[in-house]
């Protein structure tokens, strides 16, 4: 089966449209997106091959990040990990000091990680607009096009998914806006969140519709069961119980045969483990020749360990991402994936230690030479065993998205939720099992307890303690207060609006409460 790697040029590795959208004064900068390459409108009526590249270009999208606009990289890392309970800031306690405020919850709207996210993110839905706008042109017969809209409309509701996250409701873009209606003040005004969840289903509804099975499209690209597993999941943060079992029962069922869980846990982060069974959406990386732009910004080097430079050897990385004391804590005793998920630098003894020695031979010396006493494993990728073109920003980690064994914690929670206990405690027992732990009941809980040490240090911990705090109310300030955190309810759910988009708005966008 041929692999899917996106179509790349320069800065964004991107490739689609060569018509901008027009942009003037007093419009807000989230609409304003580059021009999407240089195919022009008579290649994509012509040219059967040129609607996927508009769409390859969407996918590319997800590599920006660094320390400016960004989708999957630091700023993503420290809006989803580092601001749960799972990850503290790391590094050095003077190092990016916009962390320290979300790890603390002392951000404001002039955090200027909040205001790149929310930039990369609109680029993002943006050039999925424009692809969509185009691809009806394509020559290519009807369920060709309908496959390909299926992708873009599933990577939309992606990124609308994540933005409802992080903002609460924000402007609605389904479509480019023609010239004429650029300054409507109703493309800077927020949706609700409830317009925006039904824009988030009804894209993902279509992409079930059309999108194809695992093996009857490239290694890579959106499939069916990738459209049907985020779409339970979004069901399940609106409650919708019935129809996240529904889909989830698909999968397991239907579709058992395609998917399982990968039987060694710590290989799943490896690049043994990409595109494994496990695996139902992640964004491919590669290796160029130009050695940039072919993976995620500074996604793994940012949470590599960090040395203090004894020893000789070179840094790891940024030392970014630092799981907690509390994550470590987490995990019951014989759990395989405590170590499959958490690199622990062992401390210096009296008698001199070895150090921590990762599991392709490179020893990491005691903690006197580091700064920090835990970093994240999955983030790890190895220049010795691995893919490596000597660009450590481009370290080409595939970021798993969505993945089998979440399929069966989504079923275990929505068949609790529908009284159904038995179908409940399968699924949860069966990620147990694979953890090598014995079987428990199954409650709440239990399954969120399951989620946690399952899915820890993949960007979903905050998102979940905000959504089960909806479920089970007085559950989220304590869990942080037992940090040291103080998170403030009816404030911290969601992140402030950028004040720089307010003010591109024309102060059409709203901020948050509290901010």
């Amino acid at each position: 089966m041929k692999t899917f790697t996106p179509l790349r040029t320069p800065r964004l590795g991107a490739a689609a449209l060569g018509l901008a959208l027009a942009v003037v004064s007093g419009c807000g900068d989230f609409l304003d997106v580059p021009p999407q390459g240089q195919l022009t409108e008579e290649q994509i009526r012509t040219d059967p091959d040129a609607a996927r590249k508009l769409v390859d270009g969407v996918y590319n999208i997800m590599y920006l990040g660094g320390f400016g606009e960004d989708v999957h990289s630091l700023q993503y890392i420290v809006l989803t990990n580092v601001a749960s309970d799972d990850a503290d800031k790391g590094s050095s306690p003077q190092d990016y000091a916009p962390a320290a405020e979300v790890d603390n919850f002392t951000l404001n709207s002039t955090n200027g990680i909040v205001n790149n996210t929310w930039k990369g993110y609109f680029q993002a839905v943006t050039r999925a607009n424009q692809a969509l706008d185009k691809i009806s042109l394509s020559p290519a017969p009807e369920a060709t096009r309908n496959r390909l809209i299926g992708e873009v409309r599933f990577l939309r509701g992606y990124f609308y998914f994540n933005l409802v996250r992080f903002f609460g409701g924000v402007p609605k873009l389904d479509r480019v806006p023609a010239t004429s209606e650029i300054n409507n003040p109703a493309l800077q005004q927020r949706a609700s969140a409830d317009e925006i969840y039904q824009l988030i289903t009804e894209d993902l509804e279509f992409a079930v519709a059309n999108l194809p099975l695992k093996g009857q499209t490239e290694t890579g690209r959106v499939t069916k069961a990738a459209a049907q597993t985020l779409l339970a999941k979004v069901s399940l943060y609106q409650k919708n119980y019935q129809r996240a079992f529904a889909l989830t029962s698909e999968i397991t069922g239907g579709q058992s045969g395609a998917y399982g869980l990968y039987p060694n846990y710590a290989n799943i982060w490896r690049e043994v483990g990409a595109n494994s069974e496990e695996s139902i959406f992640e964004v491919q990386t590669n290796i160029n020749a130009a050695c940039n732009n072919s993976a995620i910004n500074i996604y793994a080097v940012s949470q590599g360990p960090r040395s203090g430079g004894k020893g000789g050897w070179a840094d790891l990385g940024f030392g970014f991402n630092n799981p907690t004391r509390a994550l470590a804590d987490a995990y019951e005793p014989g759990d395989r994936r405590r170590e499959g998920t958490i690199i622990f630098i062992n401390p210096t003894t009296p008698t001199g230690s070895t150090g921590t020695v990762l599991w392709d031979g490179f020893r990491i010396p005691s903690q006197d030479s580091v700064e920090n006493a835990r970093y994240n494993y999955k983030a790890y990728h190895s220049r010795r065993s691995e893919r490596n073109c000597g660009n450590n920003d481009y370290l080409p980690k595939n970021l798993r998205i969505l993945r089998y064994a979440e399929v069966l914690l989504i079923q275990a929670e929505a068949a609790l939720q529908l009284g159904n206990a038995a179908a409940a405690a399968t699924a949860l027992n069966l990620v147990r099992a694979r953890a090598g732990l014995g079987p428990v009941s199954a409650t709440l809980a239990n399954i969120w307890g399951e989620r946690r040490v399952e899915l820890a240090m993949e960007h979903d911990r905050f998102f979940d303690l905000v959504r089960q705090e909806s479920v089970q109310p007085g559950r989220i300030v304590g869990i942080f207060a037992a940090q040291g955190k103080t998170f403030v309810k009816g404030k911290n759910e969601l992140f402030p609006i950028p004040q720089e988009q307010i003010d591109l708005s024309g102060n059409q966008l709203t901020q948050n409460p509290g901010y």
